[in-house]
C-alpha cells in the first residue's frame, strides 16, 4: 500500500497510521508556570531528547496551548518521567481545564520544588528533568506557512533521579515502570530490555553486557 500523506481515508485506513508507525513515543509530561505563577500540568506525545552534550530534549504541540505559551513566556520548563503507576494521574492531567486552573490538584498529585528554575516537578514521578527553553517557533510547511503546530527545544539544566529507579549507576526503565505512547488510543509499558554493540565498539553481541 501507498499513499500520499494525509489521504489515507482513501485506501480505506479510517484513523492516520503514522502515529503508530512512530512509535512508541517518549510521553513529555511537561509542568510549567504562566506569568501569575500559576502552575499547569499537561502530557505530549510528540517528545524525545535530540541531543547529549549539552543535553537537549524537545516537545511538539498542535496548536498554541497553555504549556507551549508558559514555556516560550518564561523560558522555563520541567519533564517528568510518567510510568505505569502514574498513568491515572497522567491521564487526567491532559484534561482541558481552564486557563489557570491547577492540574496537579486536578489529578490528585503532589508537587514538589525544583532547584534550577522556577516550575514544580511531580513528586511521585522517579525522574525529573529541569530545562531551559534555548528555541521556539511555530512550524511552517513546505510553502512556508505556519501549520499551528509548535516545538519547543530545551536544555537539560538539572537533574532528579529516585533513589528507587538506580541499579549498579544505572537508570532501571523497567524497575520505574517507564510508559510510552503509542497510535490511537495506545500505551505500552518497558518490561524488558536486550542489549548489543554497535560495529564501533567491535560488532558482536555479547549477552548481558549493556551498551554505553
Amino acid at each position: 500500500m501507498f499513499y500520499e500523506a494525509g489521504q489515507h481515508r482513501a485506501m480505506g485506513l479510517p484513523h492516520d497510521p503514522l502515529k503508530a508507525i512512530v512509535a512508541p513515543r517518549p510521553i513529555g509530561w511537561i509542568s510549567t508556570l504562566d506569568a501569575a505563577g500559576r502552575v499547569n500540568l499537561a502530557p505530549y506525545s510528540f517528545f524525545n531528547m535530540v541531543q547529549t552534550s549539552p543535553a537537549m530534549v524537545a516537545f511538539g504541540s498542535d496548536g498554541l496551548k497553555h504549556t507551549v505559551a508558559n514555556a516560550m513566556a518564561s523560558g522555563e520548563f520541567v519533564f517528568n518521567l510518567a510510568t505505569r503507576a502514574l498513568f491515572d494521574a497522567m491521564n487526567a492531567s491532559s484534561a482541558a481545564l481552564a486557563e489557570g486552573e491547577n492540574e496537579f490538584a486536578h489529578a490528585g498529585l503532589e508537587a514538589a520544588p525544583c532547584r534550577l528554575v522556577k516550575p514544580p516537578r511531580v513528586a511521585a514521578s522517579p525522574a525529573a528533568l529541569e530545562c531551559r527553553v534555548v528555541h521556539s517557533m511555530e512550524l511552517p510547511d513546505l510553502n512556508g506557512r505556519g501549520t499551528g503546530g509548535y516545538l519547543v527545544v530545551g536544555q537539560v539544566v538539572g537533574v532528579h533521579i529516585a533513589e528507587s529507579a538506580l541499579k549498579d549507576g544505572r537508570f532501571d526503565m523497567v524497575a520505574a515502570g517507564t510508559i510510552a505512547r503509542c497510535g490511537y488510543r495506545d500505551y505500552t509499558q518497558v518490561t524488558e530490555l536486550f542489549s548489543a554493540l554497535r560495529p564501533t565498539d567491535g560488532g558482536k553481541y555479547e549477552p548481558g553486557q549493556r551498551d554505553l
